[in-house]
């Protein structure tokens, strides 16, 4: 079986499908959609990062493609639908990166604080700027975080142990950790934080989501960030914001636009401000990070392809499987309509095949059942099953 992994993920991926087996195809860069259509002849595995989007066309034209690896934590760029219909899992990383995402925002909101940037770039050009003036703590300021997620929370958490006063809104219902204040609406959060952080996710509802609007009503001389995803924000809004004085500093992680491959050509309405710190969507990218990605969503792949574990895809329904020796193991993705099981238990009864175990679950449109039986299984019985209408997929394991 072959693997290709783009965008350059941690070489323990690679170590570890090529122990499960895997004859694995390393590129650094992202592919565009006729790239990857061709790229994935062939390809039994594919694993991304962010900037590769896997598209309904380079799924369809490549059937043999058994589950795709997002080697971070959004998945929107990866059709999902298309994937699910397809009957190809998606593995995403959700929990990974999620500190060195914290490190990086805490790091970011201490320089616009203090306006480090600033003071390196007068030293680099031989200015001496020794001055208090525009530089402040953070403890004691208000954060507001927009997003109480895995990232938000965990921010939460650390900038409260720095002495922040913590504010947050989420469109649902969540805990508040610590002495975290919820607010009800973003609206009463831009009233009284002092820095705003976006962790949002990469749902298309979310697209514009903070334009002029928000901006004007952020309190005055306030800090902004963003490392959720670059579609979310009205980065030219943003720039005029911070060309009045409004807003006294930004750091922006990701961009609606961004370059495929290392080196590439970049450009943004934010360059050149002062107190504006850009980094290249390197939110999550620290060796600890990418190392636990690698070998978290590689073992993903390989306990699908082994044993059939769906076990947090973000689209298949779920199943967490073990294997014992001896045992055939028919995995069936199928569309969730009735009688699919009793269809699949007669194929196999009229095959004189007995059932060992069996296990069901359903996610939306989408069912998978997966079947344990000892001895041999009849090509008969297999395409029976392949010829079922309700029919996705079917792997013999």
């Amino acid at each position: 079986m072959k693997a290709l992994l783009l965008e350059n993920i941690h070489s323990v991926a690679v170590a570890t499908l090529e122990e499960a087996g895997f004859d694995v195809e390393t590129r650094t860069g992202a592919l565009d959609e006729a790239e990857l259509t061709a790229a994935l002849d062939g390809v039994d595995l594919l694993g991304i990062r962010s900037t590769t989007q896997v598209t309904r066309a380079a799924l369809a034209a490549n059937p043999q493609l058994l589950a795709v690896g997002a080697f971070c934590i959004g998945t929107n760029q990866i059709d999902l639908a298309a994937a699910s219909s397809l009957a190809v899992p998606v593995f995403n990383a959700p929990f990974s990166n999620t500190r060195s995402v914290v490190e990086l925002v805490i790091a970011e909101i201490i320089l616009l604080a203090r306006r480090l940037t600033e003071k390196d770039r007068n030293l680099h050009q031989g200015m001496w700027d020794k001055q208090a003036k525009g530089s402040h703590e953070i403890r004691g300021r208000r954060l507001g975080i927009v997003g109480y997620g895995n990232i938000g929370s965990q921010l939460s958490v650390v900038a409260e142990m720095l002495g922040m006063d913590v504010y947050f809104y989420d469109r649902d219902d969540k805990l508040a950790l610590g002495n975290a204040t919820r607010c009800g609406s973003l609206e009463e959060l831009l009233d009284v934080a002092e820095c705003i952080t976006l962790h949002v996710d990469g749902a298309q509802n979310n697209a514009g989501f903070f334009g002029a609007e928000q901006f004007a009503r952020m309190r005055p001389r306030s800090l902004f960030l963003n490392l959720s995803r670059g579609f979310v924000v009205d980065y030219a809004s943003l720039r005029e914001h911070l060309l009045s004085g409004h807003i006294a500093g930004a750091a922006v992680d990701v961009f609606p636009e961004e370059p495929k491959s290392r080196g590439d050509a970049f450009t943004s309405p934010l360059q050149g401000i002062p107190n504006v710190v850009l980094t290249p969507h390197i939110g999550g990218s620290t060796e600890e990070a990418q190392e636990d990605i690698g070998r978290f969503v590689a073992g993903k792949l390989r306990d699908y392809t082994a044993l059939g574990t769906t076990t947090l895809s973000v689209n298949a329904p779920t199943l967490t499987l073990s294997h014992t020796p001896g045992e055939v193991r028919l995995a069936h993705i199928h569309a969730n309509t009735p009688g699919v099981m009793a269809t699949v238990n007669a194929i196999l009864a009229e095959g004189g095949i007995n059932i060992d175990g069996q296990l069901l679950a359903t996610r939306g449109e989408y069912g998978y059942v997966v079947t344990d039986v000892s001895g041999d299984i009849s090509q008969d019985a297999i395409e029976a099953m392949r010829a079922m209408p309700e029919t996705r997929r079917l792997r013999v394991i």
